[in-house]
C-alpha cells in the first residue's frame, strides 16, 4: 500500500518550506516534492495548458507560469480548470515515488502544498510549517515582489494557516529566524522518527 511511510509536508505560501525542507534533508529525510512534479507536469501538457487557456500561456513548448499563475489566483473557475487538469497527473506520480520510497521502510516527507485542501492523499501523518499571515504576507512582498493586494490574493487562495496548525500531526512555527527554525526542526526530527 503506497504512502505508509509518508509524512506530509505543508505550510502556506512564504511560510518557508524551502528552508524547512532543505534543514530536515540534512537529518536523512528523503523528499517528494510536488511543486517539482506539477510544474514538469506543466511543461508536460504544455498543449492542453494552451487548448484551455491560449497559446500566449506557452512559450518554446514551455508554460509561462508566472502569466498563468495571474490569471489562475485571480478567477477561482479557471483555478479549478487547471487543477482538475494537472491534480490527477501529479498524484499519479506521487504515489509511483511513494510505492518505491515505502520499501526502504523509512519515515519520508511528501511536499505537498495544498494537502489539507486538496484532501486527496491517504497519509495519515503530516506537518505544518507556521508563520502567522501578517508575516506570510511581509515575507511574500519581499520576497516576490508583489502588491499587498496580490500577495493576500495567494495567501487567500490556500486554507487559512491556523486552521492548518490545527489539523497538523506536527508543527513547526516558523515565526522567528533561523537558529528558532533549526530548533523546531530538531524537535519534529524526534517525534517523527519516534511515531514510526
Amino acid at each position: 500500500m503506497p504512502f505508509e511511510y509518508a509524512v506530509a509536508l505543508t505550510g502556506g505560501i512564504a511560510t518557508g518550506k524551502s528552508t524547512t525542507t532543505m534543514l530536515l534533508s540534512l537529518y536523512g529525510f528523503r523528499f517528494i516534492d510536488a511543486d517539482k512534479i506539477a510544474h514538469s507536469m506543466l511543461d508536460k501538457h504544455s498543449d492542453k495548458i494552451a487548448q484551455l487557456f491560449g497559446d500566449e500561456f506557452v512559450v518554446d513548448g514551455r508554460v509561462d507560469r508566472a502569466k498563468l499563475g495571474s490569471i489562475v489566483f485571480a478567477d477561482s473557475s479557471k483555478r479549478r480548470e487547471l487543477e482538475s487538469l494537472l491534480h490527477p497527473l501529479i498524484y499519479e506520480e506521487i504515489e509511483r515515488l511513494a510505492i518505491e520510497q515505502d520499501k526502504y521502510q523509512k519515515p519520508y516527507i511528501i511536499d505537498i502544498p495544498l494537502f489539507f485542501e486538496g484532501d486527496r492523499y491517504p497519509i495519515e501523518k503530516s506537518v505544518v510549517i507556521y508563520t502567522p499571515k501578517a508575516k506570510q504576507l511581509e515575507r511574500l512582498v519581499a520576497r516576490d515582489g508583489y502588491s499587498l493586494d496580490e500577495a493576500l490574493k495567494r495567501i487567500e487562495s490556500q486554507m487559512d494557516i491556523e486552521e492548518k496548525r490545527q489539523r497538523a500531526t506536527f508543527v513547526i512555527d516558523n515565526s522567528g529566524d533561523l537558529k528558532q527554525l533549526q530548533g523546531e526542526c530538531d524537535r519534529v526530527k524526534e517525534e517523527i522518527l519516534s511515531s514510526f
